[in-house]
């Protein structure tokens, strides 16, 4: 009996808990700190199942009551009970005691408030009443500013029958060397005549010019050269042009003095008179073409780009450039004008490709100034630097550093002496003749008191950094207490020149600061985030991508396309292809005479291209010289042949390789028909075929044979 009691104690005790898992009944009371009721003692009969009252007096339910409630219970809820049954063998959850007892009481409560504000039902589902008529026409007019903020050159008469060819004739697949020639049915004229660097199998050769063929061809309509900076991948072979044709050329003070100290250089001082200065943000009239000329930043001062009215649309041609937000000088870019003529729709653009892989943004001149400050306090001897003599800023601020920590300024190298004065004269520099000395002046200070400004950051053999590397120089005689400073990054192909002068100066024992220092030396060439600025402030229906190797210029493409630009509306060019472009298409009509004249900055002579061939082919292969004479009446060889041979054999071989030849010639002369004997050239001609064969079945090499026939 009372282990029945104990149980029935139990059931009752258990039964609320039946009571709570049922959110469809929630309690009277959501207390969860409430006291539990307590359960009083069982009755005595055992025939009739005892009540039990709680502490207040109220009579607890009884055990056949609750399993009463309980059945109703399971009737009402009988898809919460299957769950219930189904999850019987699953262990029951384990009290967190971090967790807050308010939790599932609030949780209840706010079921319940939900339940009770829906009447248990969804809510109906939002359906916006009709849209109003002017709501309709600002949606369509935003539409249409917004296609016509973004696509400015739909602005364009699409009826307009104008054309203008675009021809480069050098910059592209090549870094330098930029030309280009612009012409519409009536006048034509030429942006930049730049030079370029050779390679290392062009032996004596210094500088590379553009083929001038197709200028001779049109000479008639074209009406001006524009120079859009002073570099010398820009103006460098202007004099070379002038030699064979004349032209107004327009451009900025600077550039014209840059180019007026090469005319003076090659006897063209009478040329000056064809100079016309330009004043930016100011229109000049050449042939059927309205041009303007915009400030832009660039590694050198007075740098420019061009935006070119026609009869056809707009153009707008970039030039060299980089976005200096705080240059030296303090002139940044115009990039209002860029965006003045973005709004009135640009036809065509063309953009610098040279940095086109360098993501972000190339860094201002300015970080370079930091760094030297850096290197002339480790300094502690003289201080040697080199850079590009045109980068006027980049030599500016070595000489302030320079005046600052007390040194006197010695120029040297020719250019780099010319191109001072020159910014000087007309202002960009300003420093009082006293802070500088001559070259010969530079022992009769303490070495701590001395900053050397020279050339040769290429490498170039003639230039004075060389020359001081190999102990050459007159003046300058390097200790391992000088600093010397590279300001410059090698120009693709010049990487072994850099490299070998770089080797002799670790040789002389000199500390040498080139790529170690991260911002001694910064480009001047925009990098991806500056090309996407210009697409998108000019907003351009056509884009040709210029400056640079076809993977640069490819890459500008694919920026530009990620900027709006149509896919089938830019085109990759070479040096020679004419591309023809209308307010319709763009297509390349036909492809020009382009090439590379050879120059000696020694003499400033060309270099034929047969002697650049020639000198080639004996680098390579070798020379065989063959000189003998022959009797006119017996046809027969006097004495013996000279032969000298150069890059086949070694010197120990000589003799031995020499009478194999000799004994070929007397074979032939003893075989030869009357006919090929006849003349010096003949013979000259059956040697040089017969010696050629030999040597390449023996020796596996074509050498250059120079055979040198006499009669007696």
């Amino acid at each position: 009996m009372e282990e029945q009691n104990n149980n029935n104690e139990k059931k009752v005790e258990n039964a609320p808990k039946a009571r709570r898992d049922r959110p469809e009944r929630p309690r009277r009371s959501q207390n969860p700190h409430r006291k539990p009721k307590q359960p009083t003692k069982p009755a005595v009969d055992g025939n009739k199942q005892p009540t039990e009252k709680n502490v207040n007096g109220n009579v607890k339910k009884t055990e056949k009551e609750v399993n009463g409630n309980l059945q109703g219970a399971s009737k009402a809820t009988k898809p919460k009970l299957k769950q219930t049954k189904t999850n019987q063998n699953k262990k029951p959850n384990k009290p967190n005691p971090k967790a807050n007892p308010n939790q599932n009481t609030n949780k209840a409560k706010s079921n319940y408030k939900k339940n009770s504000k829906s009447g248990g039902r969804r809510p109906k589902k939002f359906i916006p009443g009709p849209m109003s008529e002017a709501m309709k026409a600002s949606l369509l007019e935003n539409e249409e500013v917004n296609d016509l903020r973004m696509n400015p050159w739909k602005q364009i008469n699409v009826e307009n029958k104008h054309k203008v060819r675009f021809t480069p004739l050098g910059g592209l697949g090549e870094i330098g060397g930029n030309m280009a020639v612009m012409e519409d049915e009536d006048s034509a004229f030429i942006i930049d005549v730049g030079m370029s660097f050779p390679d290392e199998t062009m032996h004596g050769v210094d500088i590379l010019v553009p083929d001038f063929s197709y200028l001779h061809a049109i000479k008639n309509k074209i009406k001006a050269v524009i120079i859009t900076h002073a570099h010398e991948d820009h103006i460098g072979a202007v004099p070379y042009l002038y030699k064979e044709l004349k032209f107004p050329i327009y451009g900025t003070p600077l550039a014209l003095a840059m180019i007026e100290n090469k005319f003076q250089e090659h006897g063209l001082m009478d040329d000056v008179k064809y100079f016309n200065f330009v004043t930016k943000r100011k229109q000049y009239e050449v042939g059927g073409f309205k041009i303007e000329w915009m400030h832009n930043t660039h590694s050198i001062v007075d740098a420019c780009s061009l935006a070119i009215e026609s009869k056809a649309g707009i153009f707008i041609h970039t030039a060299d450039f980089k976005i200096d937000h705080t240059p030296i000088d303090n002139q940044t870019m115009d990039l209002q004008r860029y965006a003045y003529y973005g709004s009135k729709g640009v036809l065509c653009l063309f953009s610098d490709s040279t940095n086109s892989h360098n993501a972000g943004f190339t860094k201002s001149e300015a970080v370079v100034g930091k760094t030297f400050d850096t290197l002339f306090d480790l300094a502690k001897g003289r201080v040697i630097m080199s850079t590009f003599s045109s980068n006027t800023h980049r030599i500016y601020q070595a000489m302030e550093r320079g005046i600052e920590a007390g040194r006197k300024i010695c120029v040297i190298g020719r250019s780099m002496e010319r191109n001072i004065e020159t910014t000087r004269r007309l202002g960009y520099v300003d420093i009082p003749d006293k802070h500088f000395i001559d070259a010969h002046e530079v022992n009769k200070y303490p070495e701590e008191q001395i900053l050397v400004v020279t050339t040769g950051s290429q490498g170039e053999a003639m230039a004075a950094l060389s020359r001081m590397a190999t102990n050459e120089h007159r003046h300058i005689k390097l200790k391992p207490s000088d600093t010397i400073i590279i300001s410059a990054h090698a120009i693709p192909g010049n990487e072994g020149s850099v490299s070998a002068l770089m080797n002799k100066l670790v040789k002389a024992g000199v500390t040498v600061r080139y790529k170690d220092f991260d911002n001694i030396h910064v480009s001047g060439h925009a990098g991806q985030e500056e090309q996407k600025l210009i697409l998108r402030l000019v907003q351009p229906k056509f884009f040709l991508p210029v400056h640079g190797e076809y993977n640069h210029i490819h890459k500008h493409s694919k920026t530009a396309i990620s900027c709006g630009v149509d896919s089938r509306n830019i085109l990759l060019m070479s040096d020679g292809d004419q591309i023809e472009i209308t307010t319709k298409y763009l297509k390349k009509v036909k492809t020009v005479k382009t090439g590379k004249s050879y120059i000696d900055n020694q003499n400033n002579q060309e270099i034929k291209s047969d002697v650049v061939e020639d000198r080639q082919k004996i680098s390579l292969d070798g020379v065989v010289n063959i000189a003998m004479q022959i009797d006119k009446s017996t046809k027969k060889i006097i004495g013996k042949a000279i032969i000298t041979t150069h890059g086949i054999v070694p010197n120990k071989e000589d003799k031995r390789f020499a009478h194999e030849i000799q004994n070929i010639i007397e074979t032939f002369l003893a075989s030869a028909e009357e006919k090929q004997l006849s003349s010096a050239k003949n013979i000259q001609d059956e040697l040089r075929t017969i010696v050629r064969k030999f040597i390449v079945r023996t020796k596996r090499s074509y050498p250059l044979i120079t055979p040198i026939v006499f009669f007696v």
